[in-house]
């Protein structure tokens, strides 16, 4: 019995990719972007499960190691789109979860 490609491809893992202001990829040794390989549902939230699994160096810089709240000049985008006010289990958008645009977290300046 062959199953269907929609249902099929929900288990399997996809390979996104994030991008990171330089202050965190230097915190974490990393070069360009990150790579990461998310099962399930590909939200904010799961994305940075992985990102913090994968790069323990990272847990508390990027959201709240109590409230798992995004630190505050810290923003999300993805598509040329703000996610940063969205919920974190909200389904990324496609272009993401697929690989073939990243997930942007980038560092906001404040000033006047």
């Amino acid at each position: 019995m062959t199953v269907p490609s929609t249902v099929a491809g929900r288990d399997r893992p996809r390979l996104i990719r994030v991008t990171l202001p330089y202050h965190l990829r230097n915190l974490a040794h990393i070069e360009g972007d990150v790579t990461l390989e998310i099962a399930g549902a590909v939200t904010i939230r799961s994305v940075l499960d992985a990102l913090e699994a994968r790069y323990p160096m990272l847990c508390g810089t990027i959201r709240d190691h109590d409230t798992l709240k995004r630190r505050p000049f810290l923003r999300f985008f993805a598509c040329e789109e703000d996610l940063s006010l969205e919920p974190t289990d909200m389904p990324l958008p496609e272009a993401v979860a697929s690989g073939k645009e990243p997930l942007l977290i980038i560092g906001a300046i404040a000033g006047g």
